[in-house]
């Protein structure tokens, strides 16, 4: 990590545009030398967010730190951000060389200063040799690495990314997203990252900040918010979940989950509630198992039964929609095994380890 890695302190933000709350007081830090990402379906704030720490937008009340500089007055100008955006915005008219070292140029920097920075920039992307080359000759993927090129070569405190791969064929993100994160973790930079591709987030994060509605839902780790989420709109809108009413009932030492007439013995998990009572279970996908009837132990109704009502070929999977007395229930099988066909009845063995109890029941509503 680079020793200039700045903590980004937001303290009690707000933004309004006319009486619309954008952002509501808003308490977050961005870690220092980490990549942050700030996730959550249209409309929800996050870009307005990122636009207020890069300082293209003011903040209606509220402060704004990076380190121990207060920046919350200072213009973009001043602030001492990299930012590239959804659109590339590159110039059509100037070579990848003149777009890269445009920056430079402005600060009045030696030329010879700006070929070395610049190549050494391009590099960093994968893209020395290529600086004759006008944007009309790239392709959208080659564009984005000098867009980033571009932001890297003024040696940015902070990097910001506003939905950086939204214009990228999809073929081509995962790549771009794997040399974003290399580039984060091998200069140090604090990086705020937004988008509303959850597997992108997923795989580029250190932190992820779930937000809804101009306010935080959640921050942590990847695995944490995915593992652990604390409401049922977390638990939707990050990876793929069933969320389903349940009872938790019995006594320590002998604790089980009722989903509709189905139990799960749960005795041996330490992270239940306290008190029984509802509850709302998230069901991942991964962790439902298809069967069929006949292969079902019905000994003890441990398994949820249920009927396919649709069925989807992606390759190496079926993708099943399934209905069950508690809702429909979404979940995958391997195309190389059983094929169930609609109206099939069958039976869904659920692991007892992998079902997620949200400690908070909220109703979802639409993002603001």
């Amino acid at each position: 990590m680079s020793g200039t890695s700045l903590k980004i302190s937001l303290e009690k933000v707000s933004k309004l545009f006319g009486k619309v709350c954008a952002i509501n007081t808003v308490d977050i830090e961005f870690a220092p030398g980490a990549l942050t990402t700030l996730l959550g379906p249209s409309g929800c704030g996050k870009t307005t967010l990122l636009r207020l720490v890069s300082g293209l937008e003011p903040a209606t009340s509220g402060r704004i730190w990076f380190g121990d500089e207060e920046v919350t007055h200072l213009s973009a100008t001043r602030r001492d951000v990299g930012m590239v955006f959804q659109s590339y915005a590159l110039f059509p008219h100037m070579t990848v060389a003149q777009n890269v070292g445009y920056g430079l140029k402005i600060l009045n920097a030696a030329a010879a200063d700006i070929a070395a920075r610049v190549k050494e920039a391009l590099e960093m992307v994968a893209m020395d040799g290529f600086q004759r080359r006008f944007p009309n000759e790239l392709s959208g993927g080659q564009q984005q690495r000098v867009a980033v090129a571009r932001a890297m070569v003024l040696r940015p405190k902070v990097l910001l990314f506003d939905e950086p791969l939204s214009n990228i064929d999809s073929k081509l993100r995962r790549s771009m997203r794997e040399d974003i994160r290399r580039l984060q973790q091998a200069s140090g930079i604090t990086a705020i990252y937004v988008t509303h591709d959850q597997a992108e987030a997923l795989a580029v994060s250190d932190e992820i900040i779930i937000m809804r509605q101009g306010a935080i839902e959640q921050k942590g780790p990847p695995q944490s918010l995915y593992h652990r989420p604390a409401t049922a709109f977390v638990a939707n809108f990050i990876g793929e979940s069933n969320v389903v009413a349940a009872e938790l009932g019995g006594q320590s030492g002998e604790r089980w989950l009722a989903i509709g007439e189905t139990y799960l013995d749960v005795s041996h998990r330490a992270d239940l509630p306290v008190e029984n009572g509802p509850v709302q279970l998230s069901l991942r996908p991964e962790f439902i198992e298809i069967v069929s009837k006949e292969a079902a132990d019905e000994s003890r109704r441990t398994a949820l039964a249920g009927t396919i009502v649709q069925s989807a070929y992606m390759g190496a999977v079926y993708e099943y929609a399934i209905q069950t007395p508690v809702g429909r229930i979404f979940t995958r099988a391997p195309a190389t095994g059983t094929r169930f066909q609609r109206h099939q009845p069958v039976d869904l063995r659920i692991q007892p380890d992998e079902v997620i109890v949200i400690p908070e029941s909220v109703p979802d509503s639409p993002a603001a």
